[in-house]
């Protein structure tokens, strides 16, 4: 444990967290993403963050709360616990309308908005993110990985793929 000086802030930490980007899709930091869901700073300045993971089988896990811990350690804390939880239910409302703008920007349809009821028609004809076209085509259900799935834009002939709604 090292010294501390100054009290760091929640909104110090999820800053800094915002320079911690999603392995798989590297234009949305993880704050964005949603999966940052709670932040606890203890009077020594220790700082524990609580991770809800997009899917329970998520690849990139582990290598977010190591990027998680080696981010806060930047700061003036005098140690970090990063745990993962399932207690909430991560779900695509979580994503912020920044981090839906850099799925965009990554090549990917970003979620629509839901009241909580997702079905398989949210997956007809999703918004391409290349010409914002909705004369797009369901390929598959089932893209790379658990959360896209694969599209094809009838107006300006590109393959995409959605991040998939989840409630």
């Amino acid at each position: 444990m090292k010294e501390t000086k100054t009290e760091i802030s929640k909104e110090e930490i999820l800053k800094a967290l915002e320079d911690v980007k999603d392995p798989e899709i590297p234009t949305i930091s993880l704050v964005d993403l949603g999966i940052v869901t709670d932040v606890n700073i203890s009077g020594d300045n220790f700082i524990s963050i609580t991770l809800t993971p997009t899917f329970s089988g998520c690849p990139a896990l582990k290598v977010m709360e190591t990027l998680v811990k080696e981010k806060i350690m930047e700061l003036d804390a005098s140690g970090v616990e990063v745990k993962t939880t399932f207690d909430v239910q991560w779900n695509t409302n979580m994503i912020t309308v920044k981090g839906l703008a850099a799925l965009k920007k990554h090549g990917l349809a970003p979620p629509e908005r839901h009241s909580g009821l997702v079905q398989i028609e949210f997956l007809d004809h999703v918004k391409c993110p290349y010409c914002e076209s909705r004369n797009t085509s369901l390929k598959s259900p089932f893209g790379p990985t658990l959360c896209r799935s694969l599209h094809y834009c009838n107006d300006c002939l590109q393959a995409f793929e959605q991040f998939k709604p989840v409630s």
